[in-house]
């Protein structure tokens, strides 16, 4: 009798054994080509750059191991630490967009505003224009004869800037323009995170006496503070490896060119233009050290400021 109860039990645990193995491989089937994806087009290539960092490769192939002559021969270029700090002040000044984009995502869902969809619209615009269609605008507006912005100032009596041609000057412009590109998709993302505050607590404050700085300040500001980290942690991603603004917009017979290249820009040079694979190899694994350093120290830092509740 015992074993007749037995074998009626094991059968149903055999049927659920074998629908779990089917939906294991329903998962697998889905997922497999997204796993297949990001191993060819990530993992792969930063297996591969991280192993060209240390071959020197010749113009038609063939690659000879030289250790790290790579890296030395990168790090003893000044034009290492001249790209290294375009970028890192490109991606310090794109940082001041998180919270513009936070303050003017809080005015569009304020209540009782009327065309919230334009504004939405009029913002999210330049994240799906083409990148050399507006760095060719922006070119244009930044012109030193003909630009808009130089025509402004002499018109009040100030000498014109060459804005795109003067070191430093024209990363900042750069990174301005940057901003503005990427301002409607955090806003978008702010756009969410306030939806997930309950009105309870505005209204609780706005009861207490709270006035609308108030609120913002101790109440939007911490519940964003989640939002606000995956900002910061996406932007010094993207900054970091910002190329197409520079590329586009400062001319190759511009003469801050040289004192203008961004990490990428340099991997660009030394890959694609000089053919030094191996080095170009090594500034892409620096610049991935960099990135890699750069997030741990943000989210290290996160335990401090960012409230989950």
């Amino acid at each position: 009798m015992t074993r007749q109860l037995r074998g009626r039990n094991a059968a149903p645990r055999r049927s659920a054994a074998q629908l779990s193995r089917g939906r294991a491989w329903w998962a697998v089937l889905f997922i497999g080509p997204a796993g297949l994806g990001l191993v060819v087009f990530y993992l792969w290539p930063i297996i591969r750059g991280i192993y060209l960092s240390f071959q020197d490769v010749g113009p038609f192939g063939g690659e000879t191991f030289v250790g790290i002559d790579n890296f030395v021969e990168v790090f003893s270029e000044p034009d290492l630490g001249r790209a290294l700090l375009n970028t890192l002040l490109y991606a310090v000044i794109c940082l001041i967009g998180i919270p513009v984009a936070m303050i003017i995502a809080v005015l569009i869902n304020t209540k009782g505003l009327k065309g919230r969809s334009l504004f939405r619209v009029l913002f999210f615009l330049p994240v799906v224009t083409m990148p050399v269609a507006v760095a060719l605008v922006w070119r244009l507006l930044l012109n030193v004869d003909y630009g808009v912005l130089n025509l402004s100032l002499r018109a009040i009596g100030l000498p014109g800037v060459a804005w795109l041609s003067t070191p430093v000057v024209n990363m900042v412009v750069i990174a301005i323009v940057g901003i503005w590109m990427g301002l409607g998709t955090q806003i978008i993302i702010f756009t969410a995170g306030l939806q997930g505050i309950p009105d309870t607590l505005i209204e609780a404050a706005e009861l207490d006496g709270a006035g609308p700085v108030r609120r913002f300040v101790s109440v939007i500001v911490p519940l964003l503070s989640p939002t606000t980290f995956l900002l910061s942690v996406l932007s010094v991603i993207a900054s970091m490896q910002v190329f197409d603004l520079i590329f586009l917009m400062i001319d190759p017979n511009n003469p801050a060119q040289s004192q203008s290249q961004s990490l990428v820009s340099l991997f660009y040079t030394r890959g694609f233009l000089q053919h030094d694979l191996g080095a170009a190899a090594a500034i892409a694994c620096v610049l991935l050290a960099i990135i890699l350093v750069l997030s741990a120290i943000q989210f290290r830092l996160q335990r401090r400021w960012v409230h989950y509740e």
